[in-house]
C-alpha cells in the first residue's frame, strides 16, 4: 500500500523515461472509438447499445452479444493485436509465467506448457502449431498504446482499474476449461472466429476465479460465434468457455476486465475502521470495554445483540451527515492504475508556462487522475495524529508495470511504495475542494487566510502539472 504523498519527484526525470518504450504500435485502422470524453470511449465501445439500457438491462445481470458485422469495426478491432504481432513483441525479453502463459484444456482441466526464462518466437510458433496451444498474453496494454488510451479512458470512467490479456487460439483447440471470474468481462473478436458458451451463474458476482466441472454446470444458457468486430459482456461469476472452430485458422481476442474486488461490501470494509475510530472519539458506548474473557471463548453468540446494537448506532451516527471516507480503496487504485496516454511523441510531463501568483486565474488539469483524501498524519506517526490532507494523482505512474502486480521504482527507503502527490494541513481542504468543483478560480479568492498559504497551493499543484495558469 502507499505510504505517503509529501514529496514531489522530478516530474520531467520520469516522463522522459516513460516515454523511452519500443515503438510496437503498427499504423491501424483510423479509430472507431471516441476518445474525446470517458463517456463517449464507453458510449462508442458498447454502440449501437445506449449507456442507459445497458446499466439498466445488463450491467452485473445477464451477458450481451453485439454483432456488428461492420468492416471498419473489423479492421480497427484487427489493429489492436494480432498473431503477427508476436515475432517483434518477444524480441523485447518477454518471460513465461510474467508475460506469457502456453496453454490448453485437457480433460477439462488447464494445462500449463511454459517453459523456464524468456520467450522464444519460434519455440512459442511451435507449441501453437504443434501442441495446439494458446498463447495468453498477459496486460497487452504495457506495448501497445491504442490498448493503453482504451483501458487509460475506461478507468477514468469506471473509477477502477481496467486490466486486459490476449488470447490466440489454434483451430479445433481450447485454451482454458469452464470458469468463472471475480471481474466484468468486455470481449472484443480481433481476428478469426470464436465459439462461445456461457451458463448460469453458481455464484453470482463472485468473488474469486474457480473452475466448474462440465457435470456441474448443465446446458449452455448462450451459444455463439463471434467475429472480427464483434463485442461480448458478462457479469463476473458467468461460467464459460470458448474454443476456435475447425476450418478457422485461428481466434484472437482481447479481454477487457474491470471491478475486481470493488463491491459495496470491499468499499465497507474499507471505510468502517475509520468511522468506528471517529465516532468512538464522541460515543463513550463504543470506548466500554468488552466482557472479561470474551477473546478466550468458542462460542461468542450472547455478543450478538450487543453488536447490532453499536452497528445501528454506527448507521445512525453516519445518517446524520457524517461522511463515510474510502482511504486505502482510492490510494489503491490511484497508485496502480494508468498514467494519461498523451502519446510518446509528445513534449515531457512538466510544469509549464506562467507561474501562479495571487492575482492568476487557474484551472485544474487531469481532473480524472486525481484524488483528495483526509487521512492520520503519516509523517508524524509517533505523535498524537492528527488529520491531513492528501491529493494524490496517477501522472507519473509507470505504464509498463500496469496490473502486473509489481511495485514500481519509487519505493521509500523502508521498501514501501509511495505514491505521488502533496500533503497540505486540514485547513486546505476547502480551498482543494474549491479549484476541483469550479471551471476555473482566482487564486486570490482561494478559501484560505493568507495571500502566502493561496499561492503555496497553487505553485505545489502546478509543481505537480495539476493546474495550468490561464
Amino acid at each position: 500500500m502507499p505510504k505517503k504523498g509529501g514529496k514531489i519527484a522530478d516530474v520531467a526525470k520520469e516522463s522522459q523515461a516513460q516515454c523511452k518504450r519500443p515503438k510496437l504500435d503498427t499504423a491501424g485502422s483510423p479509430s472507431v472509438l471516441s476518445f474525446e470524453s470517458p463517456g463517449s470511449l464507453f458510449r462508442s465501445l458498447i454502440s449501437p447499445i445506449k449507456e442507459e439500457v445497458f446499466f439498466r438491462e445488463y450491467w452485473e445481470q445477464k451477458p450481451l452479444l453485439v454483432q456488428r458485422n461492420d468492416v471498419l469495426v473489423a479492421a480497427y478491432y484487427q489493429s489492436l493485436f494480432q498473431l503477427a504481432h508476436l515475432k517483434e513483441l518477444c524480441s523485447q525479453g518477454l518471460c513465461y509465467g510474467r508475460d506469457v502463459n502456453v496453454c490448453r484444456c485437457v480433460n477439462g482441466k488447464k494445462k500449463i506448457l511454459n517453459k523456464e526464462g524468456r520467450v522464444n518466437y519460434m519455440q512459442l510458433k511451435k507449441d501453437f502449431d504443434q501442441k495446439k496451444a494458446t498463447i495468453q498474453f498477459h496486460q497487452p496494454q504495457r506495448f501497445k498504446e491504442e490498448l493503453w488510451k482504451i483501458q487509460e479512458k475506461l478507468e477514468c470512467y469506471f473509477g477502477s482499474l481496467v486490466g486486459s490479456n490476449v488470447y490466440i487460439t489454434p483451430q479445433g483447440s481450447q485454451g482454458l476449461p469452464p470458469h468463472y471470474d471475480d471481474v466484468e468481462v468486455f470481449i472484443l473478436q480481433l481476428e478469426g472466429e470464436k465459439h462461445w458458451r456461457l451458463y448460469k451463474p453458481t455464484v453470482p458476482l463472485a468473488r474469486e476465479y474457480n473452475v466448474e466441472p462440465e457435470d456441474r454446470i448443465g446446458s449452455p444458457t448462450h451459444e455463439f460465434i463471434l467475429k472480427p468486430g464483434d463485442l461480448l459482456y458478462f457479469p463476473r461469476g458467468t461460467i464459460h468457455q470458448a474454443d476456435t472452430p475447425q476450418g478457422i485458422s485461428h481466434s484472437t481476442h482481447v479481454t477487457i476486465s474491470t471491478y475486481q474486488n470493488n463491491s459495496w461490501g470491499d468499499f465497507l470494509l474499507d471505510a468502517i475502521p475509520g468511522l468506528v475510530f471517529d465516532i468512538a472519539k464522541e460515543d463513550i458506548a463504543l470506548r466500554t470495554s468488552i466482557p472479561r474473557q470474551l477473546l478466550m471463548q468458542v462460542d461468542t453468540a450472547d455478543c450478538t445483540k450487543k453488536l447490532s446494537s453499536l452497528l445501528r448506532r454506527l448507521a445512525d451516527s453516519l445518517e446524520n451527515s457524517r461522511e463515510l471516507r474510502s482511504s486505502d480503496m482510492k490510494k489503491d487504485f490511484i497508485l496502480h492504475r494508468l498514467p494519461p496516454c498523451l502519446g510518446c511523441d509528445s513534449d515531457p510531463l512538466t510544469p509549464g508556462g506562467k507561474l501562479p501568483k495571487i492575482d492568476s486565474k487557474i484551472r485544474l488539469q487531469f481532473r480524472d487522475h486525481a484524488i483528495i483524501t483526509v487521512e492520520p498524519d503519516q509523517e508524524n506517526a509517533d505523535e498524537v495524529r492528527r488529520e491531513m490532507v492528501y491529493v494524490y494523482h496517477c501522472l507519473k505512474n509507470r505504464r509498463e508495470t500496469h496490473m502486473m502486480g509489481t511495485e514500481d521504482d519509487t519505493a521509500s527507503e523502508d521498501g514501501l511504495t509511495q505514491t505521488h502527490g502533496l500533503r497540505f494541513p486540514l485547513s486546505y481542504l476547502d480551498a482543494l475542494k474549491q479549484i476541483w468543483s469550479s471551471s476555473t478560480v482566482n487564486v486570490k479568492e482561494l478559501n484560505l487566510t493568507s495571500d502566502e498559504e493561496k499561492e503555496n497551493l497553487a505553485l505545489s499543484l502546478w509543481t505537480e502539472c495539476l493546474i495550468e495558469v490561464l
